[in-house]
């Protein structure tokens, strides 16, 4: 059987299209963010009354950047996930990912752009019970039209990449919490995404576990070029990105370094 190495594997991602060499980019003029959120508002209505949960945010992101989204349980940091991958829609203002305006998309355009360019990570791993490691990986792959053949070749690379390729045959109720969320992120991270989406991704794993995970996370980050939005309300999670905003009262807001609570 072929096999794909983790080094060939590597050069495939140096050619995704987000992925530019520091000499290159120096002599190209400045570019927009990757995402771009501007003047978003997302409200519900709930025994009759209104309740505004982002009101007014704004928030870009550039190419390879990694944020984090610090704020309180129930702070809106998960909704606003979901309006930046178009999986819902803010009542005002616009989400642009490379230009790209997301909310003026119908559902099959938004289905398709996260399918091809984002990557999900879920506090509780989100995978498929019935399907082993190596196929829950896999099956992200085959969504995007590659043969089941090569999907499990470089699956089972990313699997390795992420140290739990030995555990490719087995089930997810077989893994512990640790290995489960390795094999969610390989699975989030396998189709080369510009943009990971991490949801608390620690925040059903121990103290130790969750920091193993995270270093993980960032090495594979670091070797694929892609971008981080990370949502925690862990001040020590956060500040493992290379710059942290905070949502406050529906509000993004920059912080340098002092969070008083």
């Amino acid at each position: 059987m072929c096999k794909v190495t983790v080094s060939q594997y590597r050069y495939r991602s140096s050619m995704h299209p987000s992925h530019k060499s520091q000499e290159t980019s120096s002599q190209l003029p400045e570019q927009s963010p990757f995402i771009s959120v501007s003047g978003v508002t997302h409200r519900y209505i709930e025994g009759g009354k209104q309740h505004i949960v982002l009101n007014d945010v704004h928030l870009a992101i550039n190419h390879g950047e990694k944020v984090a989204l610090l704020g309180r349980s129930g702070s809106g940091k998960s909704t606003l996930l979901n309006l930046v991958s178009g999986i819902d829609l803010p009542a005002s203002g616009t989400i642009s990912i490379e230009g790209q305006v997301i909310n003026r998309l119908d559902e099959t355009a938004r289905t398709l752009l996260r399918r091809r360019h984002i990557g999900f990570i879920y506090q509780f791993f989100n995978l498929i019970p019935s399907l082993t490691a190596l196929e829950n990986v896999a099956f992200t792959q085959e969504l995007n039209g590659m043969a089941g053949s090569t999907a499990r070749k470089t699956s089972l690379v990313m699997l390795e990449r992420l140290g739990v390729g030995a555990k490719a045959d087995s089930f997810p109720s077989r893994l512990s919490g640790g290995e489960q969320q390795r094999v969610a992120i390989a699975r989030a991270l396998v189709h080369l995404p510009a943009l990971v989406l991490a949801d608390e991704p620690t925040g059903n794993l121990d103290a130790r576990t969750g920091e193993e995970v995270l270093k993980v996370l960032h090495a594979v980050l670091a070797d694929s070029g892609s971008g981080l939005l990370l949502v925690t309300h862990s001040l020590a999670v956060a500040r493992t990105a290379d710059r942290i905003v905070t949502l406050e009262d529906g509000v993004i807001v920059e912080r340098a370094g002092d969070f008083a609570w």
